[in-house]
């Protein structure tokens, strides 16, 4: 359970260093910025480069939402869940503050700006209302599980589940950085949204909520394909 847990705290740090960090760093840089497109393959990139690297040490969650739908999806014991969710946090917390020592090096930087946190309403990107922002977020991370538990699957091809999971959540990206700056992943809220400090915590609840049930359908429905299947 130690190197599992480890692996979970390493990958999630990286998922949060090199997605959050993508947007806070590069988005809007002066005339060579990346853009919406750049930070959600910065987001795919990080899930697929740990899924190879300790995908088989501690099952690639880095999410406590993939945690709660894997064990809906009677893939995971229910005694994991609990460390491997603070595990998630922990990892996602100490990449915000080295986000943080990094971004903060910059004359002018204000992290009461948005820090790549998460929200909806006036903090929405786009203006998006709460109600979009529950259906976006419980949907995609519904999808995110479908293609998790699909492509881990005993039956599914050996070898490719790191790229299509890293691509899944790259489309995820694309779709919904307009409408909630994209969680579907408590761990990776939280880890930004302290620094923050303000508005975002105060929001934080829903990009709990609303992935965590998303992620639990997600598994439920995968649970009753494969048992009909069978």
């Amino acid at each position: 359970m130690g190197k599992r847990l480890a692996a979970e705290f390493f990958g999630t740090f990286w998922l949060v260093l090199g997605g959050c960090g993508s947007a806070v760093l590069a988005a809007a840089f002066p005339e060579l910025g990346i853009g919406f497109a750049g930070v959600a393959l910065a987001f795919g990139l990080t899930v697929l480069t740990m899924a190879y690297a300790f995908g088989h040490i501690s099952g690639c969650h880095f999410n406590p939402a993939v945690t709660i739908g894997l064990l809906a999806g009677g893939r995971i014991s229910a005694k994991d869940v609990v460390p491997y969710v603070v595990t998630q946090v922990v990892g996602a917390i100490a990449a915000g503050a080295v986000l943080y020592l990094i971004a903060s090096g910059k004359a002018g930087f204000d992290v009461t700006a948005g820090f790549a946190t998460n929200g909806y309403g006036e903090h929405s990107p786009g203006g998006f209302s709460l109600l979009s922002a529950v259906v976006t977020e419980f949907v995609l991370t519904a999808f995110f599980l479908l293609v998790i538990l699909g492509v881990t699957d005993k039956r599914a091809l050996p070898g490719f589940a790191p790229l299509a999971i890293g691509l899944a959540l790259t489309l995820i990206h694309l779709i919904s950085i307009p409408v909630t700056n994209t969680s579907v992943n408590p761990a990776r809220s939280t880890g930004v949204a302290i620094f923050q400090g303000g508005w975002a915590l105060s929001q934080l609840w829903m990009f709990w909520v609303v992935p965590l049930l998303g992620g639990a359908a997600g598994g439920l429905i995968y649970r009753y394909l494969l048992e009909d299947d069978r």
